[in-house]
C-alpha cells in the first residue's frame, strides 16, 4: 500500500486533493496538518473524506512546518483520535502524551535528518514499547549500506514497521519497503512538491515501480551511477517487465566511487540479481570483475552484471548495441563497416566497447577525446589512431560516432561536431537519447547524412541487457515507445 502525503496550507486544497488522490487509486492519505495556514479545522477535513487518512503534525525541529505551542499539537491530534482517524503519527518522545483510544492504530516515530544511526535496532526495540501499532524510522541516506541496514531491520522486525532511508540515496529503500515486510511506503501528490528528502510521487510509485506489486520474492535489477537522477533505464526496463509479467522491478542506484566495491558485495543482500552500469562506474567495475565477456576483456569497461552462485558475471552491451544500430542504416550492413574510416567523438567506457567492435570489423577508428589523455590510453589499447580535439573536424570520414554527452538536455543547443563539416557522404550515430533528436542529429539530416539516434542505441542495449536478465525476448517496441514518450521526442 502506498500511503500519499498531502501537505497544503489551504483546507479545500487539502481536500481536493484527497479526493483526486483516492480517484487515483491511493488506499491511504496523510494529512500533513502542520502545513494548513491558521487555524486547522479538523472536522471539515475528515468530514465524508473519500478513504482512510493518517493524521500528521509535524514540528520543525522533526522535518515539519509547525510552529504553534506543544500543547496545541498535541490537542489536534488528540482530537483526531477521537474523530476516529484510521492512523496517528505519534514521536517517539511524546508517545506516553496521547494515550490509545477506539480503533485508531498508533503510528511511533523518529526521524534523523543527519544520518542512519548504527544502533537501529536499538533504537526500534526502544519504540516497539510505546504501546505501537506501527514503529515509523525515517533517516537519511549517506551510503548504500545505509538502506541495507533500513531493510535488514523491516524484515526481523516482530511489530509491523516502516523504514525508510531519506535522500537520491535511500530511494531503493522506499521502493523495496514492502518487498522487506513494511505495512505500507510513502509518496508524495506530486514529483515537484516532496514533503521529505527523496520522496517519489504517487505516480512514479503507482504507474513506473508497480509498488503494490512487488512481494516478498520479487527479483530486483538496477541502474548503478553517479549521478543517477537523469537515467531512463528504470522506466524502459519497469514497462517491459510489466509488459510480460514479469516478477520484477528495477531501480536506479546511486552509488558513489567510494562505495562501489562494498555495495557490489552487499547488493544481493537487497535481492538484487542484476545491475546496469553507467557513467563513471564501467571501468572501475571491470577490474572488479573474474568472469567477464570478450568484450570486457578487450576494453576493460562493463555496463552489465548478473550476480550467480559462482559470481559476478560482467558483460557489454554497449558494444553489439552500435553495431547493429550502424548496420540498420548502412548499405550492405555489418560488412560494410570493414575499411571504412570512423571517427569516434570521446574515450569513456561507451566509446571503448564501440571502437572494440569497429576495429574487431575491419575499420580504420579514430579516437578524439577532449581529454588527450583517455584518448592515447585507447588507441594504445585498440591499435587505433588519435587526433586532438581541435583536429577532429578535419579527419576524412565515413561514419562519425559521438560517445560524448555534448547535446544532451538541458545542454541541447550544443554539438560536438560544426555542421559546415557534415557531408552527405556521412554516416553520424549519436549515442545520446535525451533528446532524440539532438543537434547533431538535426544539423547531419539537415546536410543529407544518414543518421541513427541514440534512442535506437539505447533500447538495443537495454535490450540486450533485458535478454541477460530475464532470459527472454523483450519487448522492444514497448521499450522504445516508453523512452520516446519520456523524452518527448518526434519519431521521423
Amino acid at each position: 500500500m502506498i500511503c500519499v502525503s498531502i501537505g497544503r496550507s489551504r483546507h479545500r486544497h487539502m481536500i481536493a486533493e484527497h479526493r483526486h488522490m483516492v480517484s487515483q487509486g491511493a488506499e491511504l492519505v496523510e494529512l500533513r496538518l502542520d502545513y494548513v495556514s491558521g487555524d486547522v479545522r479538523l472536522r471539515e477535513l475528515l468530514d465524508n473524506r473519500p478513504g482512510p487518512v493518517l493524521v500528521t503534525c509535524r514540528r520543525e525541529r522533526d522535518g515539519g512546518k509547525y510552529i504553534g505551542t506543544e500543547e496545541s499539537r498535541l490537542s489536534m491530534l488528540r482530537m483526531a483520535i477521537a474523530e476516529g482517524v484510521e492512523y496517528v503519527d505519534i514521536e517517539e518522545d511524546v508517545a506516553d502524551q496521547i494515550t490509545r483510544y477506539g480503533a485508531t492504530k498508533r503510528i511511533i516515530s523518529l526521524h534523523d535528518f543527519e544520518k542512519t544511526p548504527t544502533d537501529l535496532n536499538s533504537i526500534h526495540a526502544r519504540m516497539s514499547t510505546l504501546d505501537a501499532d506501527i514503529v515509523k524510522i525515517a533517516t537519511l541516506a549517506n551510503t548504500p549500506s545505509d538502506n541495507i541496514k533500513m531493510l535488514d531491520l523491516m524484515q526481523s522486525a516482530k511489530i509491523p514497521t516502516i523504514g525508510i532511508c531519506m535522500g537520491e540515496i535511500g530511494t531503493p529503500s522506499r521502493v523495496l519497503a514492502g518487498k522487506f515486510g513494511a505495512p505500507f511506503t510513502y509518496a508524495t501528490f506530486h514529483a515537484e512538491r516532496a514533503l521529505a528528502p527523496g520522496q517519489l510521487s504517487f505516480s512514479e510509485m503507482h504507474d513506473i515501480y508497480h509498488y503494490n506489486q512487488i512481494k516478498a520474492d520479487t527479483d530486483v535489477y538496477a541502474v548503478i551511477g553517479d549521478p543517477i537522477a537523469h537515467s531512463h533505464s528504470p522506466l524502459i526496463h519497469n514497462a517491459a517487465f510489466h509488459a510480460i509479467g514479469m516478477n520484477a522491478v528495477y531501480l536506479p542506484m546511486r552509488i558513489r566511487s567510494e562505495h562501489l566495491e562494498e555495495f557490489l558485495r552487499d547488493a544481493p543482500r537487497m535481492g538484487i540479481c542484476g545491475l546496469s552500469v553507467t557513467i563513471p562506474h564501467k571501468e572501475q567495475v571491470a577490474k572488479l570483475l573474474k568472469q567477464v565477456d570478450r568484450v570486457i576483456v578487450g576494453t576493460g569497461a562493463a555496463n552489465t552484471l548478473l550476480f550467480s552462485p559462482t559470481g559476478m558475471v560482467g558483460y557489454n552491451t554497449d558494444s553489439r548495441a552500435a553495431i547493429e544500430s550502424l548496420a540498420m542504416r548502412l548499405p550492405g550492413g555489418e560488412e560494410a563497416i570493414e575499411g571504412k574510416t570512423v571517427l569516434i567523438l570521446g574515450a569513456g567506457g561507451a566509446a571503448k566497447a564501440v571502437a572494440f567492435s569497429l576495429r574487431n570489423r575491419g575499420a580504420d577508428v579514430v579516437i578524439s577525446s577532449r581529454t588527450p589523455e583517455k584518448a592515447q590510453k585507447l588507441t594504445e589499447l585498440l591499435d587505433c589512431r588519435a587526433v586532438s580535439w581541435k583536429s577532429r573536424q578535419g579527419v576524412d570520414c565515413t561514419i562519425l560516432i559521438n560517445c560524448t554527452p555534448v547535446g544532451m538536455h538541458p545542454n541541447v543547443d550544443s554539438t560536438p561536431f560544426d555542421r559546415h563539416y557534415l557531408k552527405p557522404s556521412m554516416t553520424v550515430l549519436d549515442t545520446v537519447y535525451n533528446p532524440e533528436n539532438t543537434l547533431l542529429i538535426k544539423d547531419a539530416r539537415s546536410q543529407g547524412c544518414v543518421t541513427v539516434s541514440g534512442t535506437e542505441m539505447f533500447v538495443r542495449q537495454a535490450a540486450l541487457q533485458f535478454r541477460l536478465f530475464s532470459g527472454v525476448e523483450p519487448p522492444e517496441d514497448i521499450m522504445r515507445d516508453t523512452l520516446r514518450r519520456s523524452v518527448g521526442a518526434v519519431n521521423v
